[in-house]
């Protein structure tokens, strides 16, 4: 990731970063790669108004809000438990605000926006460490449901098993 050719595609020599070989397009962050893929595709990812608005708040509130703060919570409770109370009382504060929020959204709803889309996508993977967060999803019962309905789809159990074969998406108690 920190080879020049590297480099010019992701200048933040971050993953993930993506080069699409139809058109000679690079596209790194994840948000970014997610928009390009479904705009490409015509999936995902509705193509104007409102509900693409929708779409792009919610995925925005994925890159801005549970990406970063889940992850320090990963940081302190999980990886660095004891170092330093403070943060694990904050982080583990500030992950049960963002169920909450995604809870409030869920009610009445079968997806982040109304079908299935990028803003689902993106922020699955983050919720499926809910054991790491230290969160119950049976005290977040709207998006227990959603995760469970994602959880079921085959191109996401697919998915989760990549690259070993062997991984599996963690279920709730």
């Amino acid at each position: 990731q920190f080879t020049p050719e590297f480099t010019a595609l992701s200048p933040n020599q971050k993953i993930p970063a993506l080069f699409d070989r139809d058109s000679g397009l690079g596209v790194f962050e994840s948000g970014a790669i997610l928009m390009y893929l479904a705009d490409k595709h015509q999936r995902f990812f509705p193509s104007s108004g409102e509900p693409r608005l929708r779409t792009i708040e919610w995925l925005m509130w994925q890159m801005s809000a549970v990406g970063p703060f889940l992850g320090r919570a990963h940081y302190f409770l999980r990886n660095n438990p004891g170092k330093a109370p403070f943060a694990e009382a904050w982080f583990a504060k500030e992950a049960q605000r963002l169920y909450s929020v995604l809870n409030r959204r869920l009610d009445a709803r079968g997806y982040i926006v109304g079908d299935y889309s990028i803003a689902d996508i993106a922020c699955f993977p983050w919720i499926a460490r809910h054991a790491w967060h230290r969160v119950d999803l049976n005290d977040y019962p709207h998006v227990k449901d959603w995760y469970l309905r994602i959880a079921g789809r085959p191109a996401v159990i697919k998915g989760y098993s990549v690259p070993d074969g062997k991984s599996r998406i963690p279920m709730p108690e």
